[in-house]
């Protein structure tokens, strides 16, 4: 009896502690005008609770608006308030590290990667999160030397927030069997994240989280506007630019304020990677939009965290002559048997996602009609994926056709110029504009000899010269 009274109450805790949950992150809806005070005590007992209900309750009825900024006062180390709203603010958080240190590099590799042009868009944040004012001192003066003129053009603000307003740190929960002082360590990086977009949230249309040991792409904002408008019109709340950590993850300014609560509510429960996918997930996007290549690169051997040894590195991170296909709108369709939901649509994307058919015979294809007839300067395709290195077009050629007949659904190219061979499963061609003589309105993959294992065509990516006159 003794025992089913105790699986009694432990199943009601955690029903309690569920329900309670729930309500909270239902409550990420709501927006009912109230304004948040946002004292320093309300941000302590809100960041500091623990699995009881009581508090739960207590907490969701303080946050009941979600979308108001926490009051806080940030010092200003270096530069000042933005005399205008740009269109995209990256912010790093950085704190001082047992070995190597990364912050300078990653400010520098931000400013030379970017044109004059893209550099007028943005606004950088850096928030010095260690409690060791010497240190802090340190950075700033190194910082103000280093990149004086951009602190002086008003795109570069180094901040700090005081230890004051700082949730309790130490006897925390040691969720997933951490030491105490790995759960310290990262309940304290969720506070110096909330605390960053909290100050960030109106700096900007967009915003970018980078580590403070990140290299960036040539031209990496031209890129990210890029993608920004091959979107509209469709719902996202964040767009993943690099697959590591909190590398490259785009997200829309008005719900940073949000984002900056959750961390906030949760900080202590686990690292903010896992959080951040919570979070994306309670605002309706289930699935991961990540595209490639990577426009981030984390180039740090040395972790934040004991100085630990961290060697992970994005393989899809390309550092020059970065360029996103411009994929015009076009009809996908293949006669080639497709599994499962690999659809041929899966393949015509940047999104980190492809085409799966089973084994192809001699004249299957897969085929794209597009919508408009364009000029083409650039084609590639690429098939197989790192662990399916063998599912890709052993025997095949690229073609593009002109001259459209049939319905709206069925419409096909009646003649076809072949453009070459794949070679190790992969295509490539630079310059077509200048060997195709006529506007393109179809290209296909043709399957030139039958073969025993699936195909997996990983992307197509189309690159259009000077639109076509009509």
């Amino acid at each position: 009896f003794d025992k089913m009274r105790c699986l009694r109450k432990r199943s009601a805790v955690s029903f309690l502690g569920i329900l309670v949950v729930c309500l909270l992150f239902m409550n990420l809806y709501i927006e009912d005008g109230y304004v948040l005070e946002g004292d320093k005590q309300l941000i302590r007992e809100t960041a500091t609770h623990q699995l009881n209900p009581e508090r739960y309750v207590h907490s969701f009825k303080d946050l009941s608006n979600f979308s108001g900024s926490i009051n806080i006062s940030y010092r200003y180390l270096a530069g000042t308030p933005l005399p205008r709203k740009r269109y995209l603010t990256i912010g790093l958080s950085s704190v001082k590290r047992k070995k190597g240190n990364y912050l300078l590099e990653t400010i520098k590799s931000i400013f030379e990667q970017s044109s004059y042009e893209e550099l007028k868009e943005i606004a950088v944040v850096v928030q010095l999160a260690d409690f060791d004012s010497a240190w802090c001192e340190g950075m700033v003066q190194d910082i103000s030397q280093k990149f004086a003129h951009h602190i002086i053009a008003g795109r570069l603000i180094v901040i700090h927030v005081p230890e004051d307003y700082y949730p309790v740190l130490d006897g925390l929960k040691r969720n997933y069997n951490d030491p105490e002082d790995r759960v310290k360590f990262r309940s304290k990086q969720n506070v110096d994240y909330a605390f960053l977009l909290n100050f960030c949230a109106n700096l900007s249309d967009y915003y970018v989280m980078l580590e403070d040991d990140v290299r960036c792409s040539k031209n990496f904002l031209t890129a990210v506007k890029k993608v920004i408008t091959s979107r509209e019109g469709s719902y996202w709340v964040t767009l993943e630019f690099s697959k590591l950590g909190y590398i490259g993850k785009l997200y829309h300014s008005h719900d940073l304020p949000r984002l900056a609560h959750f961390l906030l509510m949760f900080y202590q429960e686990m690292p903010c990677d896992w959080l951040l996918i919570h979070f994306r997930g309670l605002l309706a996007q289930k699935e991961v939009i990540r595209f490639k290549p990577s426009l981030f690169q984390h180039m740090g051997y040395y972790s934040s965290y004991k100085g630990a040894e961290n060697k992970l590195k994005d393989d899809d991170f390309e550092e020059e002559s970065f360029d996103i296909p411009d994929n015009p709108p076009a009809n996908l369709h293949t006669n080639m048997n497709v599994f499962e939901n690999y659809e041929a649509s899966k393949a015509y994307s940047s999104i980190d996602e492809y085409f799966w058919g089973k084994a192809p015979s001699s004249g299957d294809f897969y085929g794209i009609v597009f919508e408009k007839p364009i000029k083409i300067s650039k084609i590639k395709v690429v098939t197989g994926t790192e662990d399916r290195q063998n599912d890709i077009l052993h025997h095949g050629a690229l073609e593009v056709g002109e001259k459209i007949v049939g319905s709206k659904k069925g419409r096909q190219c009646t003649t076809y110029l072949r453009l070459g061979e794949f070679k190790n499963g992969n295509f490539e061609i630079r310059d077509v504009e200048h060997k195709v003589l006529f506007d393109i309105n179809c290209m296909r993959i043709l399957v030139t000899k039958s073969q025993k294992e699936w195909l997996i065509i990983r992307s197509i990516s189309v690159w259009t010269s000077q639109t076509p006159n009509q």
